[in-house]
């Protein structure tokens, strides 16, 4: 096995834990000890040029709170849709979600490892929400991780049984299916 492959699902498949022990530090670096939320902005941002959306779902400790709120409620999407409105008022979540698209690292996928199960799209709150917008591995339609709502939560490479999807360096520009 890929020692890479196998690290990479270790930190997908822990990151509510990672998120929520960031997030908590976050909390505590600006409660606590008093840095400046404009400090946040700013790395939350520079994160975005070079991680895409990541602030909401690895580090923001209110969508830690908002995760487990709607995660505890199922899988209904009215309440994985409520996820989404929180956002509205954060400048950290504007300002990385318009970089979704040009961040250096990005979700890829591998097209000749591709087969077509769908199983991304369901793993994904975004394919899952918006009624056939956005598809992962569907040609002709946008593609989730560019999309501003995503918060690179990566369930969609995580839920790949061929390893087709991953994420990873990409010009933007570039054409992620290879």
């Amino acid at each position: 096995m890929d020692p890479k492959k196998s690290v990479t699902s270790l930190v997908i498949r822990s990151r509510r834990w990672i998120h929520g022990i960031i997030g908590i530090g976050t909390y505590a670096a600006v409660s606590v000890l008093g840095i400046s939320l404009w400090w946040v902005l700013a790395a939350g941002s520079l994160a975005g040029v070079l991680f895409g959306k990541v602030f909401c779902r690895w580090v923001c400790p209110l969508g830690f709170v908002m995760e487990a709120v709607t995660g505890a409620a199922g899988a209904d999407g009215k309440f994985r849709n409520m996820y989404q409105y929180h956002k509205l008022g954060c400048p950290i979540a504007w300002a990385s979600g318009a970089l979704n698209r040009f961040s250096l690292l990005r979700i890829r996928r591998k097209k000749s490892a591709c087969v077509d199960c769908g199983l991304c799209d369901k793993a994904c709150y975004i394919s899952s929400l918006d009624g056939g917008k956005f598809s992962l591995y569907r040609e002709g339609l946008d593609r989730p991780g560019d999309a501003f709502a995503c918060s690179k939560c990566l369930a969609c490479v995580a839920a790949c049984p061929t390893k087709s999807l991953s994420y990873g360096p990409a010009l933007p520009g570039k054409k992620l299916d290879a």
